[in-house]
């Protein structure tokens, strides 16, 4: 039997390389919002986190999150996410 490949992604705080499961992703959807998709699912550019505080600090610092999806983030919806990553 073959091995099933396990999906690799990048977080965008941390920068390395984790299974897909392990790590959250960030959208922005086709009408131009952004959230933090649980399911992985969503449609729309996506960006992968580990499920850290640090994490988030460091990528919100360095506007990661922004050069990921290609869009501006208000504060309002940098604090939304950060709740979300805090209560996973």
């Amino acid at each position: 039997m073959q091995k099933k490949k396990i999906p690799q992604r990048m977080c965008v705080g941390c920068q390395e390389m984790k299974s897909k499961k392990e790590l959250l992703r960030i959208v922005r959807t086709p009408d131009g919002s952004i959230v933090l998709d649980a399911t992985g699912k969503k449609a729309g550019r996506g960006a992968y986190i580990c499920p850290s505080e640090e994490c988030f600090t460091k990528a919100m610092k360095q506007k990661r999150i922004e050069k990921a999806l290609n869009q501006p983030i208000e504060a309002a919806v940098y604090e939304a996410l950060r709740d979300g990553i805090t209560k996973i």
